[in-house]
């Protein structure tokens, strides 16, 4: 079990914020799989105050009953907007505000957002204070960091004046990708720097991030770091039975096989139909591109297939690709 403030889960494998991909239905789709919880992909407090209604709020700030719980992530950098941002996002039902001072992309650092923060402590717990402020206590926040800006001793202190400074100011659950922020997606996840966290605050809900691309990993994570759960990010992006190996693994099971391709079909199709719903027919095949190439990993013909995803300009390409490659007949050959 995994606990996040009042939200209790059924296991700890939580699907991460990802910026581009964890949109309504991906997130639904995880969840139907077996994703204990999800978080929408990071959202700007601007964009959350400006569209309040329309397409674009359908589009984005979708979440309905089968969902929950269901997280927002939201991003920032001023502490008076991102609490009322925070405020409207739990306004529209979401049940947990995530707090990302975790991500590494260069426009992002350079507009005073996301991991920059875990160089200004000060501006970080103000963030953090107001969050907490403006939304009822049966809603949880929740922090997503990385494990400092780099690997300089100040940062180290920055980190932990940040880490401890949250918890005390009434922060439900903290998420810790073992990279820093100068890394990026480079290079390793510091899984020793992961159970160090996790033994500094051995009463609080901790979650471990990085490197987690197979069930197993994510149950070794948790045996070697000591963590509370697991976010898992890019394992989980086509393929989402990773979710269900996590728990059979928990409950003592063997691995199960890989999907059959008549498995994968179901899946790939729903999403995609979910997709059409809240895109539209057009939008929703360009969207649905780069999840193709991603579900074209687990294909044994993975790169003629992800070729193929990438050619997909309509609804009918699109199921011209699964009749041709997700089929009986596919599985047999």
């Amino acid at each position: 079990m995994l606990r996040i403030g009042p939200i209790e889960l059924a296991g700890p494998a939580v699907l991460a914020a990802l910026s581009g991909y964890s949109d309504w239905p991906m997130r639904r789709i995880c969840r139907r799989m077996g994703a204990a919880y999800t978080i929408c992909e990071v959202l700007l407090d601007k964009f959350v105050l400006d569209v309040s209604k329309g397409r674009k709020a359908r589009r984005y700030l979708r979440v309905d009953d089968e969902d929950r719980p269901a997280g927002a992530q939201l991003m920032g950098s001023d502490p008076a907007q991102f609490a009322a941002a925070a405020a409207r996002l739990a306004e529209l039902g979401f049940d947990a505000i995530d707090v990302n001072f975790g991500c590494p992309v260069k426009k992002v650092l350079g507009r005073c957002r996301g991991g920059y923060l875990l160089g200004q402590p000060a501006t970080a717990l103000e963030i953090v204070a107001r969050v907490r402020q403006a939304l009822p206590p049966s809603i949880p926040v929740t922090v997503k960091m990385r494990r400092a800006m780099d690997d300089s001793p100040r940062s180290r202190d920055q980190f932990f004046e940040i880490f401890d400074g949250v918890f005390a100011l009434g922060v439900a659950a903290v998420t810790v990708h073992g990279r820093t922020v100068r890394q990026g997606y480079e290079g390793s996840a510091s899984w020793d720097f992961l159970r160090e966290v996790k033994q500094r605050a051995p009463g609080c809900t901790v979650l471990g991030s990085g490197d987690l691309l197979s069930a197993p990993a994510c149950l070794e994570m948790i045996a070697r770091t000591g963590v509370d759960g697991v976010a898992v990010a890019r394992g989980a992006i086509g393929n989402p039975w990773i979710f269900d190996q996590i728990r059979q693994l928990l409950a003592g099971r063997p691995l199960p096989p890989p999907p059959s391709l008549a498995q994968q079909r179901q899946v790939i199709g729903e999403h995609y139909r979910l997709a059409e719903e809240v895109y539209g027919p057009e939008r929703s095949c360009q969207r649905m591109r780069k999840f193709g190439i991603k579900y074209a990993r687990l294909h044994p013909r993975t790169d003629e297939v992800r070729d193929a995803f990438v050619r997909v300009r309509t609804p009918e390409d699109w199921k011209a690709v699964l009749d041709r490659y997700y089929t009986a007949e596919s599985d047999r050959r």
